[in-house]
């Protein structure tokens, strides 16, 4: 052999594991050597068992918050058809059992016209305005009445709005003046109460669809828009369609690993529903809301089904849960397994961030529980701190821990991805990798040790 092929042949890896082997063992015979060299090069080309998937989940988030399931919404049955491919997605990851648990709910959407001028200049659906939840649509050209904050006074203000020049008027306001004075500011939602039209509420942007989509609808259109999109404008013209879906039908998506015990079980929650549509075009993708705690699910239960555990293992995607936890309470009302059986439940929402600090909300049969979660933490240094936060109905936990489970609620909020929250900016560019391995293996750890 020759110097060059001699340095070639030793800087190529397979030959380096070879020699290795020769040295280490002192075969001379090929057909041993071969067989051995085989079985150490499948056992590097296959993925470690136990191991959190990253491709698998960037892969997942990516799916869930494209353009082909429009913010699994309901208006375009965007939330059935990723719950389909969630159920296809357990499948592969080789859980025992995958259930569709179905119910129906009331549901508001907008998937039609989306138009809004102000003084002639054309508005950005989703970046200059959007909806309240729980609008009607509306169409025409009103006058613009904006509310004096500085020197507010509801009586002059109800004067003012009785007067011709302000008939079928939409009033204008700062959102959180406008939730201080709600007793005023209600009275301008409904028929009867006053002349304008409807109401408009400013917020910062990037501005948000706030709430999802509501099971009613009141009497006067409302939207959001930015402080800037409508600062001294006299008229607006707007041209909004709203669709109120009764007794629409979707389903929580169930996916069951079998352990050595069937007493009791651990539970794995988040919810793959998001905001849907703002008109025709715009959808809310949803990356981080919560395509994000949808994907570490999917990981979890092909974990456990590669790694069987000691319990079984329930893997629950409710819809409904941007729509008031519709399908978790509907789950609590109609359990797989009786809820007291149930270890501990983790509810997993919006860990697409990169704050350092993660946010947790623990029910009062879950604080023994989270006694542990510290102390792990506090050991492996997954992240900075937990800081815990007030019990709140603001995700799929709380259906269960007003029912006495031991439950935790994983929220990585406030890092670069937590200011996109409920708008359309919430995408797959946007979203952040950095808590999806601590909070696997936070979650992993605790199971292993928790008596």
């Amino acid at each position: 052999m020759s110097p060059i092929h001699h340095k070639l042949a030793h800087s190529n890896p397979k030959y380096l594991v070879i020699s290795t082997i020769n040295r280490t063992f002192g075969l001379s015979n090929d057909l041993e050597m071969k067989r051995i060299v085989i079985i150490i090069f499948l056992a590097l080309a296959i993925k470690p068992l136990g191991a959190q998937d990253l491709t698998h989940y960037k892969q997942v988030i990516k799916v869930l918050s494209s353009a082909k399931y429009q913010g699994r919404g309901y208006a375009k049955d965007g939330a059935n058809k990723a719950g389909k491919y969630l159920q296809k997605e357990f499948e592969k990851a080789g859980v025992d059992e995958v259930i569709l648990q179905p119910f129906k709910l009331d549901i508001n959407t907008f998937c039609g016209k989306m138009k809004m001028l102000a003084d002639g200049k054309k508005l950005r659906a989703g970046v200059d305005f959007s909806m309240r939840e729980y609008s009607p649509g509306a169409y025409g050209t009103f006058p613009v009445y904006h509310v004096d904050t500085l020197n507010y006074n509801a009586d002059r203000m109800f004067a003012d709005l009785a007067q011709p020049e302000y008939s079928n008027c939409l009033v204008v306001c700062e959102f959180w003046f406008t939730y201080r004075h709600r007793e005023d500011f209600s009275r301008l939602q409904k028929t009867g109460e006053c002349t304008n039209a409807g109401l408009i509420y400013t917020w910062e942007a990037p501005i948000k669809f706030f709430k999802a989509y509501g099971q009613r609808v009141v009497d006067k259109p409302i939207f959001w828009v930015t402080p800037e999109a409508i600062e001294g404008v006299k008229n607006v013209h707007v041209e909004v369609d709203n669709k109120f879906l009764k007794d629409y039908e979707c389903f929580n998506v169930i996916a069951k690993v079998k352990g050595q015990r069937h007493d009791s079980c651990y539970v794995f929650t988040a919810h793959y529903d998001h905001i849907g549509n703002l008109g025709k075009k715009v959808f809310y993708a949803g990356a981080n809301d919560n395509a994000s705690g949808t994907a570490a699910i999917v990981t979890l239960a092909e974990y456990y089904a590669q790694h069987r555990p000691l319990y079984d293992m329930y893997f629950i995607a409710f819809s409904g849960e941007d729509a008031n936890l519709r399908g978790s309470n509907w789950y609590v009302a109609h359990p797989i397994v009786p809820l007291q059986q149930i270890k501990y439940l983790f509810n997993i929402d919006m860990i697409g961030d990169n704050n350092p600090v993660q946010y947790c909300e623990v029910s009062e049969n879950g604080i023994r529980g989270f006694s542990l979660f510290e102390q792990i933490n506090e050991r492996e240094h997954y992240f900075k701190t937990l800081n815990r936060g007030e019990l709140a109905a603001n995700s799929d936990h709380y259906p269960f821990a007003t029912r006495n489970v031991p439950c935790i609620f994983l929220e990585n909020e406030k890092g670069d991805a937590f200011q996109y929250y409920h708008t359309i900016f919430d995408t797959y560019k946007t979203v952040r990798f950095d808590s999806y391995e601590p909070v696997f293996r936070l979650i992993r750890d605790f199971v292993e040790q928790y008596k």
